[in-house]
């Protein structure tokens, strides 16, 4: 603020140079007779005006020994009251973002004059929505509307007409494509393949290449992004990559100790010395302006990787990150984090068999507590307690560093075990961080045994997980019990069933059997009847075929046979001696008795008369005057 030098490396290079003395440091900068001189009153301090977007390529560009490089300031001697607070607000238009910063007494004209400007949009057709108070017009000073620093704003045109549906579709399509990013680390010549969305932005990338490299995003040398690359908020789906697939290369700085004119020269691309905005210097524009940010810098550019991302959609993929980023910080020797949501974690604790039911450990952990470092290398990666968490508990963990995180669990912590639990995890400051919650799932409800805070040692640790274990086991014997007399009731439910079942297979076998015994008797008759039937017909047809009985006083020579059927009875009849036998055996199976069937038998000599020739007369057999013959069924 008080040497418009905005370029943090350039920053802290001078103070490492002083050793850190502030006042020194602004002293070598600025010209005398315009600097911070120590008084035997104390440090007089001087402030510029306020600066904007629009300043950051001027005081980039200016020289060490060049005073119109500088705001004006008041000359020394002279004691000023403080820096004007300092707002920043993120202004939303459509697919693009703007990030503004103004001191609190400019007015919301200020801000539409800005984003004029940044997006070639005429003030007049603007709307500035998203203040959290009532009426506001462009001659609203922001310090009447007690903002907050950071401010999230849109802006509505609705006097424009919308873009193109063919490039927002194609922007769209962009937007959710996957570029791969080959990226070779100089220094020790590996290569990275890297994939990522067309939403990801520059700043992810390099924060990601930070990960895997250990080069922070200040110190990052780059070569390979395209020209059209100039901002590292821009996505990579219109920063020109090649799609799919996009080579670069990154190493670190030479050297941490530059002169302006060298930092000017960097600046020309400024890819090839990555800026120095976002995480690792969130705070870079309030440097030297608010009590106790003067050292905020410094450690906010040695922060670590989020332990979860803020926001994340998936559950299961926010508890990769989580593992992977606590086993990075404190080592292989952890808790193994269940990787799934919460109520993923439920089912696989709560809502198996009674005998293999655990409880439920809820690791919340918490970047800013001072006690986070000391519980989770001493507590949680001690051996004993990592052993006995691994046999007894399903451990799942939550990071509440950031509020939407913080707020997404409060809900998911309303939904599962209640207002009031939610109410004490919501009460806690983070200094009580981190938080250990014990579950026990209880038939239809999940109970809270204990909440354990960070302040705690490995032996009372263990205890309260031993003594949530006992209450545990006595629940889960009860339960074993239950479950045990519930699966013996249906074991005998199930016998029975089978043994009706296989009773109403028998009796089925049984009528099936029956009914098919029916219908063959049923079959076999409806035969019968049709071969007596036809029996019947062919006797009768035989009987009317048959020649007249001859009379006894007939002229003609008579031949008289009395037949003896198998039943013992005889039937007689006359024929004529010069009739063929056949007509005999047509006699006899009129009666009754087919030749087929039946063979017919002389007496004295005994023959077999159905073998003789059926075209010979009575007479040429032998069968004349009369004769006795008796039927036999055939074998």
């Amino acid at each position: 603020a008080c040497t418009g030098i905005e370029n943090i490396d350039e920053a802290i290079t001078l103070l490492e140079q002083n050793n850190w003395d502030l006042v020194a440091a602004i002293n070598g900068v600025i010209p005398q007779e315009n600097g911070i001189l120590q008084s035997e009153y104390g440090v007089e301090t001087l402030h510029g005006p306020a600066y904007g977007p629009a300043s950051h390529s001027t005081a980039a560009a200016s020289t060490p020994s060049s005073s119109s490089a500088f705001r004006h300031v008041v000359p020394s001697r002279q004691i000023v009251e403080r820096q004007p607070r300092m707002l920043d607000f993120r202004v939303e238009y459509r697919d693009r973002s703007v990030d503004v910063v103004l001191e609190d007494s400019s007015t919301v004209g200020d801000i539409k004059h800005i984003l004029e400007n940044e997006l070639q949009i005429p003030a007049s057709k603007m709307l500035l929505k998203g203040w959290k108070t009532g009426d506001v017009d462009d001659s609203t000073v922001l310090k009447s509307l007690h903002l907050p620093k950071n401010n999230s704003l849109y802006v509505l045109t609705p006097d424009l007409p919308p873009p193109s549906s063919s490039h927002s579709g194609a922007l769209q399509e962009s937007l959710n494509q996957n570029f791969m990013l080959i990226v070779t680390h100089r220094e020790v010549q590996r290569e990275y393949n890297l994939n990522f969305s067309g939403s990801s932005t520059i700043q992810e990338v390099k924060r990601n290449v930070y990960d895997l490299t250990s080069i922070p995003v200040r110190h990052q040398l780059w070569e390979g992004w395209p020209p059209s690359a100039t901002d590292d908020s821009m996505t990579l789906a219109v920063s020109g990559l090649t799609f799919p697939c996009h080579r670069l290369t990154v190493g670190r700085r030479s050297s941490p100790v530059q002169t302006r004119e060298q930092s000017e020269e960097q600046c020309t691309d400024v890819h090839m010395v990555s800026d120095s905005d976002g995480d690792d210097f969130e705070d870079a524009t309030e440097f030297g302006v608010d009590d106790g940010e003067m050292f905020g810098v410094a450690s906010s550019a040695l922060r670590k990787s989020p332990m979860m991302p803020e926001n994340a959609e998936n559950e299961g993929d926010a508890l990769l990150q989580f593992t992977a980023e606590f086993s990075s910080r404190y080592g292989d020797c952890h808790p193994v984090y269940f990787i799934g949501s919460l109520e993923a974690a439920f089912q696989e604790a709560f809502y198996g068999k009674a005998r293999d039911r655990k409880l439920l450990a809820i690791y919340l952990h918490h970047d800013e507590s001072v006690l986070t470092n000391v519980f989770c290398s001493q507590m949680l990666c001690a051996e004993s307690i990592v052993s006995y968490l691994s046999q007894n508990f399903i451990t799942w963990a939550w990071d509440m560093t950031k509020e939407a995180n913080r707020a997404r669990f409060l809900t998911m912590c309303t939904r599962h075990f209640g207002s009031v639990v939610a109410q004490t995890i919501r009460t806690q400051k983070t200094d009580q961080f981190p938080l250990f919650l014990i579950i026990m799932g209880k038939r239809s409800s999940n109970e809270v045994l204990n909440v354990i805070q960070g302040n705690t040692t490995v032996d009372e640790l263990m205890m309260r997980l031993m003594a949530a274990m006992e209450i545990f086991s006595a629940q889960q014997q009860e339960d074993i019990k239950d479950e045990d007399e519930r699966e013996a009731r249906e074991n005998v439910k199930r016998e029975q069933d089978e043994a009706y079942r296989i009773s109403l297979e028998a009796d089925r076998a049984k009528r099936e059997a029956q009914e098919r015994e029916m219908a063959e008797q049923f079959r076999l008759e409806q035969i019968r009847k049709e071969q007596e039937e036809e029996r019947e017909a062919i006797r009768l047809s035989l009987e009317q075929s048959l020649p007249p009985e001859p009379k006894e006083e007939s002229t003609e020579s008579v031949s008289k046979l009395r037949i003896r059927t198998p039943s013992g009875e005889f039937f007689e009849r006359r024929f004529l001696a010069s009739s063929k036998l056949q007509v005999v055996f047509d006699f006899v199976a009129s009666k009754g008795y087919p030749w087929e069937e039946y063979k017919l038998l002389g007496t004295f000599p005994r023959r077999d008369v159905t073998q003789l020739d059926p075209n010979k007369s009575l007479l040429e057999v032998k069968l004349y005057p009369q004769e006795t013959l008796f039927l036999e069924a055939k074998e």
